[in-house]
């Protein structure tokens, strides 16, 4: 083949390509040479150190050039002569680092360490308390304990093990896995944490290392006097930080208040509640990663619905990727299916089967019956039957005579009653001629072999999220299989974020939640305040039962972080007006934007409709039940229930009052004239309504067709 002068020039351009990446790694090549030879000659002034030691301490002086601040051979906090021999801060984090010079190769085995046949692990277990005292130091500025990681580092060796949440490294292998790590902290960030940390953990003599590779004395007023840097600060500057990149955020800081949470040791089941946007998951997530480092059994982390463990599994990844396969992130009914099969339990769950079955139940002994005279819908006695007597666990009718019907508004009489307990009946004897199961008898199967299982609890902890969508067989199924042990079971939820019918108090679950183990959040740093007052308008008349028996009003009080959001209110005569409108601002949305945007609907007919509408117009889509929790520069779009637990900056709710009837918004005039199973379904559509706004953090816009 005869080369053109394009492709002549094309190859120049790429070999000018290559010569110049090249020339760029040489240079970087000359760099470091230049700084580790200056680091070998700084870390020979100690003359404390082996020789070992100080080929150690060079290699992470080379960082001091790159971001990091390095002190060295500190005093312990509360101890007369303990020392810690490095403090590593810089762009990756915090590292407690010990570094060993033994003559024999270490060796990781089964949870262990052992050296030239002996057995070391009291270097693992002080090099953790150190790890903790330094926790516990950092906490106050608010950096979660996943930011803080112990390195045991071993000179002239050569290893990359582990030992529970503790890293084994051998000498060269620690520069390369620290510069490997990802970003946690910016350059402010590191030089006050460091600055901290100077002062709890005081030098021995001038052993702060800073960028210029020059002891640095120690400067206690520091963090005060340096204005835009004390605690309150860095707390400032953090939550700024966290609103260009919420989840990065998540992975570092949190309120100091929600740090104490996350390492906090309960003597038994603790819940965690408040409104929305408060951070109960975010809470949920790192104490997860903090109950993985310190136990050495498996961590369960469930919620019911099916789309959010996937990305609940893709965060903690990102954020604590040494523990994350110890955390099992499942719904609870997949979850429930699992245990059964490895039980040898036959479970045949279908769905459609199921609901056949209680159709032809509804038209044999329930259309013609005293229950139509008070709500001729089946929808509403299938959830009777679904939330109050199967997800109760009922087995008798004099049991459901008298059980109160929890967050139901409808009055039945006894006649009623078993009315619903012949309806009961008679579509159990039907799925039962089927050869099915319904969801509500996969929990009720799991929640009698965790009941019966002498084995053991299986997990070190359990934690549950937006617990109030469980029902209480599957809360009793969770409490079973941890029980009362300390810091076994937490419970993470807010009964005004329900969106499925019925509900439960934890008493009924033999649940004791005491003292400071009932924990409330009050502060939202998600959503801005016209944000959430327009949310709180459509919920403001609905006060409701939580899962701790208190009643609570619609309206809460709810300290704000967040300012600057926008409610964008749309209006047009018809739905085509309407849809161009909305496609029009998808289209604006600038380079990248789409992968922070949700376009969120109350029904699956609606997500069909917007689905084809987006796809005609060639805007990338992201079902939220296939989302994971990875970046993808497509709309999210998905229902107000599978938006549960999720956030994003530009919120779309397309026909958001089309599913409600003038005037139901809030429960206005009216409704007392309307029958009550009638305001319970439009109180619980209100209830979905109110968590789809919840999830907008800078836009929330609210599309309407006049009707």
């Amino acid at each position: 083949m005869i080369a053109t002068p394009r492709m002549r020039g094309l190859d120049m351009a790429a070999g000018g390509s290559a010569s110049r990446r090249a020339q760029e790694a040489r240079r970087q090549e000359r760099q470091l040479r230049e700084q580790w030879q200056s680091a070998r000659r700084q870390a020979r002034q100690w003359e404390a150190a082996s020789e070992g030691e100080r080929r150690v301490a060079a290699q992470m002086l080379v960082l001091t050039e790159r971001g990091w601040r390095l002190l060295v051979d500190r005093r312990w906090p509360g101890t007369r002569s303990a020392n810690v021999d490095m403090l590593l801060v810089g762009p990756g984090g915090v590292f407690v680092v010990d570094v060993k010079n033994w003559g024999s190769a270490p060796e990781a085995s089964g949870g262990k360490l052992r050296a030239g046949g002996e057995p070391r692990d009291e270097h693992v277990a002080k090099l953790l308390a150190v790890t903790k005292a330094a926790e516990g130091a950092v906490a106050s500025l608010g950096l979660s304990p996943v930011a803080v990681q112990p390195l045991m580092v071993f000179a002239g060796q050569r290893i990359d093990a582990g030992i529970g949440r503790v890293r084994l490294l051998g000498e060269h292998e620690i520069g390369p896995a620290l510069l490997s790590e990802r970003r946690r902290l910016r350059t402010e960030s590191v030089r006050v944490i460091a600055d901290h940390l100077e002062r709890v953990f005081p030098d021995y003599e001038g052993s702060a290392v800073g960028q210029t590779m020059q002891p640095v004395p120690v400067r206690p007023q520091q963090v005060e006097s340096d204005g835009l840097f004390d605690l309150a600060g860095l707390r400032d500057a953090a939550l700024e930080e966290a609103l260009q990149a919420p989840i990065e955020q998540w992975m570092t800081f949190l309120h100091p208040g929600q740090v104490a949470l996350v390492r906090r040791n309960w003597s038994g089941p603790a819940r965690i509640s408040g409104p929305a946007g408060t951070g109960k998951t975010v809470v949920g997530l790192h104490r997860a990663a903090h109950l993985a480092r310190r136990t050495s059994g498996r961590i369960l982390y469930v919620t019911f619905a099916n789309n959010l463990p996937r990305v609940q599994g893709t965060f903690l990844k990102t954020m604590s990727p040494a523990v994350a396969d110890r955390v099992d992130f499942r719904s609870l009914h997949s979850w429930a299916q699992e245990f059964l099969q490895e039980r040898g339990v036959q479970v045949r769950l279908h769905g459609d089967k199921a609901m056949t079955a209680f159709s032809l139940a509804w038209k044999h002994v329930g259309r013609d019956s005293c229950l139509a005279e008070i709500d001729p819908v089946p929808g509403y006695w299938r959830e009777e039957i679904d939330y109050v007597i199967k997800g109760r666990g009922i087995t008798t009718f004099e049991e459901y005579a008298a059980v109160p019907r929890r967050r139901r508004r409808a009055t039945l009489r006894r006649p009623h009653r078993q009315a619903v307990w012949a309806l009961l009946e008679e579509y159990e004897s039907l799925r039962v001629e089927r050869g099915v199961h319904d969801f509500n008898d996969v929990l009720t199967l799991a929640l009698a072999e965790a009941t019966r299982r002498t084995d053991g609890p299986r997990y070190a902890a359990v934690i549950v999220d937006e617990v109030q969508d469980l029902t209480l067989v599957g809360v009793r199924l969770l409490h079973a299989l941890i029980g009362d042990v300390p810091n076994g079971l937490l419970l993470v939820g807010d009964g005004q974020q329900a969106v499925y019918p019925g509900g439960f108090r934890l008493a009924d679950a033999g649940i004791d939640i005491r003292g400071d183990r009932g924990q409330v959040l009050h502060t939202n740093y998600r959503n801005s305040k016209q944000i959430l007052d327009t949310a709180l308008a459509v919920v403001a008349d609905d006060a409701f039962d939580d899962i701790d028996g208190l009643r609570t009003p619609g309206r809460r009080d709810v300290d704000l972080t967040y300012h600057d959001g926008q409610v964008v209110r749309v209006t047009k005569p018809s739905v085509a007006e309407h849809d161009q409108v909305l496609l029009d601002a998808l289209r604006c949305l600038r380079d990248g934007a789409r992968a922070d945007a949700a376009v969120l609907c109350p029904s699956m007919r609606a997500i069909s409709h917007y689905q084809r509408l987006l796809s005609r117009e060639e805007i990338p889509v992201c079902l939220l039940e296939h989302y994971d929790g990875r970046p993808v520069d497509a709309v999210k779009l998905g229902t107000y229930r599978r938006a549960k637990g999720l956030e994003f900056k530009w919120v779309f709710l397309p026909q958001h009052d089309a599913a409600l009837p003038s005037g139901a918004l809030s429960g206005g005039p009216g409704a007392s004239e309307k029958p009550e199973t009638v305001c319970e379904r439009e109180e619980l559509l209100r209830s979905q309504l109110f968590v789809a706004m919840t999830r907008a953090r800078d836009v929330l816009w609210l599309g309407s067709v006049d009707r």
